[in-house]
């Protein structure tokens, strides 16, 4: 443990010892029980002679701060009330951030997203609502915990250490393998040396932005749509354009004139779930080059698919070379490894590796070396595959808890992939936050539809995942969200057994 000490040379220095160490152990930072550093080793980082060290500590035993045990050393006392972590907190201070990051523009659902953690057991959280119906959480239960541990731990052998830079671009092996998986998997197109990785596509968005996004531009999204992206576009400057989505995915008719960037979900809609169609696609792309823009196409969940065959992706259609096609691991793995890739254009691979070097060097290499390993050894499909099983069958369950308990409240939209489904409320008129907060008294985690539209007019429905939640506990959840409707509509009294 290292003590800091400000001392100078005016002033009595055994008395500022004393001074600091009793301040450190009443606001916490020496918590009780905690060994303090022997006087000789102490005296010596500080350059004062031993005897003044140990004059402040048997000072501190004294008055019962410290305590002294023979043979063993000077430890904290365990009657000093330590301060709660905080008592130390930084200065209040008056600067205040852009309006943009003040508290009252914070108000994102994307934190509940993405930040929650897992439930049950696994995730040893105690305070998670008793049936989590949350989005974009893989079920950690499924991760392959005992590989991951094997694959880590070769990573971390010390001829692999003794190679780490901060320089790098990224782990070359990785990229290799992203390249194959996508190119098999998505029909995407792209050579390692196309693929970027990132630290989750939440940085892929950021750098896209970095090198493409002036000030006062417009940004082109779905609307109702991913918040997070809105906001990561608009902390850069950018004006944020909302554009509607019916079941067709965006109405590129619609998309506003002028504009530098479009974000599109093409393969499963965020939040709806809609898929876009093959002729809104070739109609993007079209006005994408009339239009000198650039399209992000962010394919976060699309590995899990549970009917018809999936359509070609915007990056593979792109005769131009305007997609900058967008994944992630989280979703297929587990949301805290953090791995992402962004796979753009040539004429754009130079500023978005830069971009990724000025920003975080080349990110956390052991965890993209395990990663490799995993794909290397064949060990991704099959994992993949065991998880879209179980996700399809927690699917089907859910799909027929909402016709069975809510079908007159609400309609399910059409969703054939990811992890989680959207339903609108039949009447315009229902408070979808109202029946969430209802819902989470009754030990349900869902999301609200509406605090997802950005400029179109907001429509209720909930969003609900079943990444978390087994097919067991499924019913129940729809059975205690329906009471929450109906506390909310008042309709949909409790349902016995």
């Amino acid at each position: 443990m290292d003590l800091h000490v400000s001392l100078d040379d005016r002033g009595d220095r055994s008395a500022r010892i004393y001074a600091a160490i009793r301040a450190a152990a009443l606001d916490g930072r020496l918590a009780p029980g905690e060994r303090l550093p022997p006087s000789r080793v102490l005296a010596e980082r500080l350059l004062v002679s031993r005897g003044t060290v140990t004059s402040a500590y048997e000072r501190l035993v004294s008055e019962g701060f410290l305590e002294s045990r023979r043979g063993s050393g000077t430890f904290v006392s365990h009657a000093v009330a330590a301060g709660a972590p905080g008592a130390r907190a930084a200065r209040g201070g008056t600067v205040r951030p852009r309006a943009l990051w003040r508290p009252e523009g914070l108000e994102a659902p994307d934190h509940v997203a993405s930040s929650a953690p897992p439930a049950g057991p696994v995730g040893g959280s105690s305070d998670r609502p008793a049936y989590d119906l949350s989005v974009g959480v893989p079920d950690p239960a499924l991760f392959p915990l005992a590989t991951w541990r094997r694959l880590v731990s070769a990573e971390l052998r010390p001829e692999g250490l003794r190679t780490a830079t901060y320089d790098g671009p990224g782990h070359r092996r990785l990229e290799e393998i992203v390249a194959r998986h996508v190119g098999m998997s998505r029909s995407v197109l792209a050579s390692g040396t196309d693929v970027l990785l990132t630290t989750g596509a939440q940085q892929a968005l950021d750098l896209v932005a970095r090198v493409l996004v002036e000030p006062g531009d417009v940004v082109a999204v779905e609307d109702p749509g991913y918040t997070a992206a809105h906001r990561l576009f608009a902390s850069h400057g950018a004006r944020v354009s909302g554009v509607p989505v019916d079941d067709e995915g965006l109405v590129v008719e619609a998309l506003p004139a002028g504009a530098r960037l479009v974000y599109v979900t093409p393969s499963h809609q965020f939040p709806t779930g809609v898929v876009m169609s093959l002729g809104r696609r070739t109609a993007l792309l079209e006005w994408a080059a009339r239009n000198d823009a650039v399209i992000v196409e962010d394919d976060y969940d699309s590995e899990f698919r549970f009917d018809e065959r999936p359509l070609e992706p915007l990056q593979s259609l792109d005769p131009d070379g305007r997609v900058v096609y967008i994944g992630t691991f989280s979703k297929t793995l587990l949301p805290l490894l953090r791995v992402g890739y962004a796979i753009a254009p040539t004429s754009l691979q130079p500023a978005l590796r830069e971009a990724k070097r000025v920003t975080d060097w080349a990110g956390d290499a052991v965890t993209q070396g395990a990663l490799a390993r995993l794909m290397a050894e064949g060990l991704l499909g099959p994992h993949l595959r065991r998880a879209a099983r179980v996700y399809g069958e927690r699917r089907q369950v859910l799909l027929q808890a909402l016709t069975t308990r809510l079908a007159d409240d609400l309609e399910l939209i059409p969703s054939v992939a990811g992890l989680h489904v959207c339903a609108r409320f039949r009447s315009p008129d229902v408070d979808d936050v109202a029946v969430v907060q209802e819902a989470a008294r009754e030990g349900v985690l869902v999301e609200a539809l509406s605090p997802r539209f950005l400029t179109q007019p907001p429509l209720p429905g909930l969003v609900m995942g079943f990444g978390t939640t087994t097919a067991e506990r499924i019913p129940e959840a729809v059975n205690r969200l329906a009471q929450a409707v109906g506390s909310v509509c008042g309709s949909h009294g409790p349902v016995a057994g």
